[in-house]
């Protein structure tokens, strides 16, 4: 498959891998705290994919170190426990449809500090989306449920993503998605998610009753497939594309996590599904190639 089919095709399936995290989220602390949330997310992602760290521990990055802790925290841990905190005042939709600032995130991080260059077609192209984006979170019924707090760690979390997906694409590109995932779930973040479910209480009060393990199933899910598979796609798609292509995939989330705000009883409005053609338009422009300094 050649490059180009092949970033669209992740595209599309981050898509609706990270267009479901939303409400599993939301599900997940109907059992747990939001810091058991983001805690077990990385903690269960560091599990599985533990063995192929030990396998490939000769090819951990030393001489990048730094830059790995950056992406690391940035991308697979503060946002992990910014996200299930915003959504206990707001709806999994919302998030989903904040979440899509990543690509406005992106351009000026990268300006700022790694010197990418974008071309104004793209730039237009993100810039008809949002305004897609815009449609989506207005046109709906729960707009009342716009407040500050949430919608400011929402923005914080967003941040995060963008810092991480430049710092890999400026400085980790030498290392395979797999072993990059699993370098950073497992020996990264591995101990510091384990101290923060244990200051949570969770291993000391968890008990095996069934609303308990539908809740550690829901979490599982999340952490599996929108958190481990998710990033190796997610860190794939940065080698075979842009920083900004790549982020591109947060305009297409809202779709998949109003959907499944449907099939949880939610509403979807006529100005709601013009929201969503407008994004399709917006990702149009994105074909034209990002350039990059060297």
């Amino acid at each position: 498959m050649n490059a180009d089919k092949e970033k669209w095709l992740l595209l599309i399936l981050l898509s609706l891998i990270w267009g479901s995290s939303f409400i599993l989220i939301k599900k997940s602390l109907e059992h747990f705290t939001p810091y058991q949330v983001g805690a077990l997310r990385v903690l269960i992602a560091g599990i599985i994919l533990m063995p192929v760290a030990i396998s490939k521990y000769k090819l951990f990055p030393k001489k990048h170190l730094k830059w790995l802790i950056l992406a690391a925290f940035t991308g697979n841990f503060i946002p992990m426990f910014l996200f299930p905190i915003a959504e206990t005042e707001i709806s999994s939709t919302i998030a989903g449809i904040i979440n899509s600032m990543m690509p406005i995130f992106v351009i000026i991080v990268g300006a700022l500090a790694w010197k990418f260059e974008t071309t104004q077609r793209q730039i237009t192209g993100v810039i008809i989306s949002f305004t897609g984006v815009c449609l989506l979170a207005f046109g709906g019924d729960d707009g009342a449920q716009f407040k500050l707090f949430p919608i400011l760690l929402l923005l914080l979390a967003t941040l995060c993503y963008a810092i991480s997906t430049t710092t890999v694409k400026s400085k980790l590109m030498d290392v395979s998605s797999t072993v990059l995932s699993a370098f950073v779930f497992s020996f990264v973040l591995f101990l510091p998610s384990l101290i923060s479910l244990v200051s949570t209480g969770f291993i000391s009060t968890f008990t095996f009753n069934r609303e308990n393990m539908i809740g550690l199933g829901f979490v599982s899910l999340l952490s599996i497939f929108g958190t481990g598979l998710a990033m190796m796609m997610n860190y794939r798609l940065l080698k075979v594309s842009t920083p900004l292509f790549a982020s591109t995939v947060t305009l297409l989330m809202p779709i998949v996590a109003i959907i499944w705000g449907l099939l949880d009883g939610e509403k979807l409005t006529s100005l709601q599904f013009a929201g969503a053609s407008v994004i399709i338009a917006g990702l149009i422009f994105l074909r034209a190639k990002t350039v990059v300094k060297k």
